[in-house]
């Protein structure tokens, strides 16, 4: 699961701050209702995952 593509479908914004070497470090900001929609698609995807392991 690509963490910051579902954050940026939830509305948030992704600020890339610094690369160093391969390593990237992200700042999120959004708004609570961007967090909910973000908390409910992590929520979604990991049942989807938990149905298809049975």
């Amino acid at each position: 699961m690509d963490i910051l593509n579902v954050a940026r479908q939830s509305g948030m914004t992704i600020v890339l701050d610094a690369r160093i070497g391969q390593q990237e470090y992200h700042s999120v900001h959004s708004s609570v209702a961007a967090l909910e929609r973000f908390a409910a698609l992590i929520a979604a995807a990991k049942q989807a995952e938990a149905k298809e392991q049975h």
